[in-house]
């Protein structure tokens, strides 16, 4: 009864899942490059976590660079439990995964109505509005979940990562001094907001 009311699905290995329905792939061509934004699938798993862990080699993101460790712990890239859900979406070329962004929602009266994002794009692929689509997959999917607010902290060094959110449509909310040490030295956590139509 639960698969006829589309509540679970199979996995490609045969295993019933809880069914999450983030949309559809859409391909775009930018820049010479032809790529898929699409919900990433169990497939993705080992090209996802490489991709995070190099965006992340040089702490660009702490909370991306502990997703990828939770991602390996799990071995699902989606997740729906009573406490927290969560659905990753992946910029392909030639179906080999680029990019990723990553939309945690927590099932808790107190933060409903919000989501928390990571986003990344290895340098070869970036510039050509991968990472954009991205962040827009997910600020979508998050507003269908009911979120009003989606955000993301992003160590202050990342500069790039910073202007990039800026420019679509983030804004700075917090900046905590000192709260990462990256290589030995401290850097300030910059909290980065986004409000959902």
């Amino acid at each position: 009864m639960l698969q006829r009311d589309d509540l679970l699905e199979a996995t490609e290995d045969g295993r019933l899942v809880v069914a999450v329905h983030p949309g559809e792939a859409e391909s775009f061509s930018e820049g010479g490059v032809d790529y898929e934004i699409r919900p990433a699938r169990k497939s993705d798993l080992s090209g996802l976590v490489g991709v995070i862990r190099q965006v992340c080699e040089d702490g660009a993101s702490v909370v991306a660079r502990e997703l990828a460790d939770r991602l390996v712990y799990e071995d699902i890239v989606v997740r729906r439990t009573p406490t927290r859900s969560r659905v990753v979406f992946v910029g392909t070329v030639s179906d080999e995964v680029v990019g990723w962004s990553d939309v945690e929602l927590a099932d808790h009266p107190r933060l409903s109505g919000t989501a928390e994002l990571t986003v990344g794009v290895i340098d070869a692929y970036r510039r050509h509005g991968i990472g954009s689509h991205l962040v827009q997959r997910g600020v979508t999917w998050a507003g269908t979940e009911g979120c009003r607010k989606i955000y993301q902290s992003v160590p202050a060094p990342n500069e790039t990562g910073i202007a990039f959110l800026e420019t679509n449509g983030w804004e700075v909310e917090a900046v905590r001094e000192d709260h990462y040490q990256l290589d030995g030295e401290l850097a300030d956590e910059v909290m980065l907001a986004r409000r959902i139509e």
